[in-house]
């Protein structure tokens, strides 16, 4: 039965017990669409005292295409996901966020494009054909930030945190130990490594609208420069 699974898509979770009740149903809708009976929900699961993590295991217990991978302490997202893609079973992985602000009739694009022979999938909120609903003080900070990683980490795409991605997972577990971002900053320097090592990577726009436990400020640019500049130090001290 493992062998048979082609897509595994990974719910990054903390704290989201509410989102989580129509996140799982709603994958697995989706999921059916995409891959009929070959495809598993992990739900990664760091740290929350909520009870998201019972609530996983009550749906898990009667549903083996959810999987809980639980975490007593808090790993941070980067580290959360990573361990949930070493886990999977699927030869596709994809991410998204739980409170669904991307619209899911897009993820059959989205895990389309890997089994067409990508290696990478991400959405972009910042493509102009992109329609997008989020505060201005958002807006600032996300071209701000996306300013930065194409003029310093010479990236060629436009936006970088949208929490829609999907891969190749053989591609992407030789690409991640090199990928030392434990938490937000994870999604840019996996997109910008990938990039360097000549990665396939389709970046198409998406439907997205704002959801309620977003954190990315105007007042987190400057950290938000500090992990760029690392990585770039990163990448011109050593040899690839």
């Amino acid at each position: 039965m493992t062998a048979d699974i082609l897509v595994s898509a990974v719910l990054p979770v903390y704290n989201d017990r509410a989102a989580l009740e129509a996140a799982i149903p709603r994958s697995i809708e989706a999921l059916e669409g995409i891959a009929p009976g070959r495809f598993e929900v992990i739900v990664a699961e760091d740290g929350s005292t909520d009870g998201s993590a019972a609530l996983v295991e009550d749906l898990q217990a009667s549903d083996p295409r959810i999987r809980l991978l639980h975490s007593d302490a808090r790993l941070g997202r980067g580290k959360a996901l990573n361990r949930a893609f070493e886990a999977a079973r699927g030869t596709i992985v994809c991410y998204y966020d739980v409170d669904l602000a991307t619209d899911m009739e897009q993820l059959g694009e989205l895990v389309g494009a890997i089994a067409e022979g990508y290696d990478v999938a991400t959405g972009s909120r910042l493509m102009p054909e992109s329609e997008i609903v989020r505060s201005g003080e958002r807006e600032v900070a996300s071209r701000g930030y996306n300013l930065l990683v194409r003029t310093i980490l010479k990236s060629r795409l436009h936006d970088h945190q949208c929490g829609f991605k999907a891969f190749n997972r053989e591609r992407l577990l030789a690409l991640l130990p090199a990928v030392s971002a434990d938490h937000w900053f994870w999604d840019t320097e996996v997109l910008v490594r990938a990039q360097r090592k000549g990665y396939r990577i389709r970046e198409f726009p998406v439907r997205w609208r704002q959801g309620r436990g977003t954190t990315v400020k105007v007042k987190d640019v400057g950290e938000m420069g500090s992990a760029i500049l690392r990585l770039w130090w990163q990448l011109h001290a050593q040899t690839d």
